[in-house]
Parts: structure tokens; sequence; C-alpha cells
């Protein structure tokens, strides 16, 4: 007997359902929205991105701010005067450690006064000298190096020559000799002596650095449309050269207090009645057996700041530079 075949519907199951009587809605899904694109970030941001990342340049920040506020604010940390002798202290009076933050914390010197405040007081001439001499060797560097690389030819080799005969004169020893050149030796002329002969290398960074940008696809566009040299130079190629300089002038920043705490201490920088720590390291060494602590307080302030400025201009270079990043 032939077998009967039964029709079972639709294999559908759209359409099974409708013939049930139940309601599938068929509206498509709606498209959904395109992924908003990230905007690139910048040579700076991203470097700020990672700095803010980096517990070496945290930790130098954080110690560096308290010695810029140090020296902008001393009143804030002692209520002594730095240049106050008391005769009844003048037997150097050892440090009394559990006075933390108190005049006799850090003990006294051979005329009586307080090394805390002393020490207090005297990050101002040495971070001030520090600053303003990398701002002005900053400055002059990168305006040598920047005309020499740009324009080439005879102003290259003219800059250029200019830039190693300064750069072969010993820079402690070229100091020291403009340095006894003048009667009163204050700040700003330290500061002066420093910066005349402290901008060598930054002009040699600088000029490799525009060497290398002035190539570039954006310099010769800026050409093309006829934009003015200085226009050129100052929103093309300075933005874009400037990272080098800036990491060489933050480590040499730290030099540069270095160089004037062994100019006070040769007795050829700063002197009384300024307060800085290489005064205060020059007078000391002639307490070095009796007193070493008066010597190796303003010592540790010194050591502590420069390396606080190295690994701030290490941070900065990791930073910078896509080669180590």
């Amino acid at each position: 007997m032939p077998e009967t075949l039964k029709d079972t519907g639709p294999a559908d199951g759209t359409a099974a359902a409708a013939t049930a009587g139940t309601t599938v809605d068929v509206t498509p899904a709606p498209a959904a929205a395109p992924a908003k694109a990230e905007k690139p970030r910048s040579l700076w941001s991203d470097a700020w991105h990672d700095l803010r990342r980096n517990p070496l340049f945290v930790a130098s920040g954080v110690l560096i701010t308290i010695l810029v506020v140090m020296a902008a604010f001393p009143q804030l940390f002692t209520g002594a005067d730095p240049r106050y002798a008391d005769l009844a202290n003048r037997y150097l009076q050892k440090p009394s450690w559990t006075h933390f933050f108190k005049e006799d914390w850090f003990g006294y010197d051979v005329q009586g006064r307080s090394i805390y405040a002393r020490v207090i007081y005297g990050a101002r001439n040495s971070i001030l000298v520090a600053v303003v001499v990398t701002a002005l060797v900053t400055v002059l560097g990168t305006t040598v190096g920047m005309l020499a690389g740009y324009f080439g030819g005879l102003a290259d080799t003219v800059l250029s020559r200019i830039t190693d005969i300064f750069f072969a004169v010993p820079f402690t020893l070229g100091a020291m000799v403009v340095l006894t050149s003048f009667e009163e030796r204050s700040v700003w002329v330290v500061i002066l002596s420093l910066a005349f002969l402290g901008w060598t290398q930054i002009a040699r960074v600088a000029r490799g650095s525009v060497l290398t940008v002035k190539q570039a696809d954006y310099v010769m566009a800026a050409k093309a449309l006829g934009a003015s040299t200085s226009r050129i130079l100052l929103r093309h190629i300075l933005p874009n050269a400037i990272a080098p300089v800036i990491v060489v002038a933050t480590i040499a920043l730290g030099g540069y207090i270095a160089a004037e705490a062994t100019l006070s201490f040769l007795g050829i920088g700063l002197a009384e009645p300024a307060v800085s720590w290489g005064v205060d390291i020059s007078s000391g060494q002639e307490q070095l057996r009796n007193a070493a602590f008066v010597l190796i307080i303003p010592s540790v302030m010194v050591s502590i700041t420069v390396l606080a400025f190295i690994m701030l201009g290490d941070a900065v270079r990791n930073a910078l530079d896509p080669k180590l990043r």
C-alpha cells in the first residue's frame, strides 16, 4: 500500500510561529554606532602621559617642589635669623635630633649661628643661581644652535667655531678667571660668569636637532608657501627641535648648583655675608675634625638637590626620546 506523505508545515520557525498566532518582531536591529576615533596625542602630551606614571619623575618632582618652596618662602620653615650669632652657642653645639625643625636641630657653627636656619635660607641663593643660569644658557645656546643649523654655510661655520672656542675653555677654571676680575662677587656676578661659559653644550645639541628637523616635509611645505624665516624658525622648527635641549638643560641645572657650591668653597664665588650652601661648606672645612656636621649638613643638601634634578632630567629624557620608550 503506498505511503501517504503528510504536510508538516513550513520548516521556518518564524512562519511556524506566525501560523500558531504568535507575533514576532522582524524589525532589523539598529546598526551599532561607529566607535569615536581617539584623538592622536602629540609628543608633549604623550610624554606627560608617561611622566605622570614614572616614579622617578614623581619623587624628583616632590623633592624639587619642596626645595623651591623652601627657597621662595624660608620663613615657613624657620623663624630664626641665619645671620644672628649667639655667643652662648659658639662652641659648636652638636645637633639635637629630638628637636625636629627647631633652631638647634642641626646644631650651631663656630660663630653660634643656627645651621638649620642657614640651610633653609641658603637654598635661595643656590637654587636662584642654578635656575637663572639654566634659563640664560638655554636661550643663548638654543638661539646660536638654531641659527647655525638652519642657515648653514658661512653662518654655521662662524657660529660653530665660536662655540668650539668657548667649549675648549674648562668650565670651572674659566669661571674662576672671570670671577677674580671682579672686586665684588654678588649673586648676579656669579650668574653671569657661569652663563658666559655654560651655553656651548646646549648650542651643539640645538644645532644637531635643527639639522634633522629642517629636512622635514612640513618645513619644506612652509617654505613653498612663502612663510617668513622667523615664522619657520619659531612656529615649525623650534617646537619640534626643543625636546633634546630641555633634557640637557634639566640635567645641567643640578650641575650649576654644584658649580656654585664649588666656587664658593674655593673662596671665589659667593662670600659672607651672603648665605648659601657653598659658603657654609667653605667655612665648615676648618671644623672638619672638631665638628664634622658643620661641613656635612650643607654638603648633603647640595647632593640631594643635584640628585633631584638629575633624576628629573633622566625621567624627561626617557619620556621625550622615542628610542627609550
